[in-house]
């Protein structure tokens, strides 16, 4: 996920973004646990995602 892609965004949509990144992480360790995750390296990624979008929230909330 790009950067810009999220600056783009509404901080409602940035939001929304967040909650279904967390689902998709608690799936990935989920699938972890059970041994069936064929890519670890996702869950790496998603939680660098929440960074991101957590950073442009915060960044959003102090222009203001």
């Amino acid at each position: 996920m790009k950067v810009n892609e999220l600056r783009n965004m509404t901080a409602d949509e940035v939001r929304l973004k967040v909650e279904a990144l967390k689902k998709e992480l608690y799936n990935l360790r989920c699938e972890a646990n059970i041994g069936r995750l064929e890519k670890p390296h996702k869950v790496r990624g998603v939680r660098r995602d929440i960074a991101r979008c957590e950073t442009i929230l915060r960044e959003k909330a102090n222009a203001k």
